[in-house]
């Protein structure tokens, strides 16, 4: 089992109520005061689970700029009183950020005995499989091929 600190049981509980505020909020009609409430806890909880500095270096990274300015923009727009446009752009920002992340929780509710029989009924398994492919491991595997046949070829 995974022991967390008590910080990171913390983070999960604001996580948890920011991800049910957000819920609740678009289920309330993109209700202003929810979603800036979400927002703010999903964050935060972030923050705390992971650590300041690596949200900070997860947010920032180079090639995730535009995500982050999506995500953290939708944040300010839901903040300031425009939930439905702030919500689309958080939406768009959430999956260019944690696109990375999708291929595993595929294949972590594929093993759910209820959940991944379910996702293999015929029009919905073309679509997990779209979700479950990943870009990223593609590239990294192509730069190692790439990097060890240049050193094989130096030798």
């Amino acid at each position: 089992m995974i022991s967390l600190t008590d910080t990171q049981k913390i983070g999960m509980g604001l996580t948890g109520f920011g991800v049910f505020f957000l819920f609740f909020g678009m289920i309330l009609f993109f209700d202003k005061a929810l979603l800036a409430i979400g927002n703010v806890l999903f964050v935060a909880g972030l923050a705390f689970v992971i650590g300041l500095e690596r949200t900070f270096r997860f947010f920032f990274q180079k090639h995730k700029m535009k995500a982050t300015g999506f995500f953290l923009g939708g944040v300010f727009v839901v903040l300031i009183g425009w939930p439905l446009i702030g919500m689309i752009f958080e939406i768009y920002g959430f999956f260019l950020l944690f696109r990375g992340f999708f291929p595993v929780v595929v294949g972590f509710i594929r093993r759910v005995p209820v959940l991944g029989s379910l996702l293999n009924l015929p029009g919905i398994r073309s679509f997990v499989d779209k979700v479950g492919e990943s870009n990223n491991m593609e590239f990294k595997t192509y730069s190692l091929q790439s990097t060890s046949s240049k050193t094989a070829k130096k030798q």
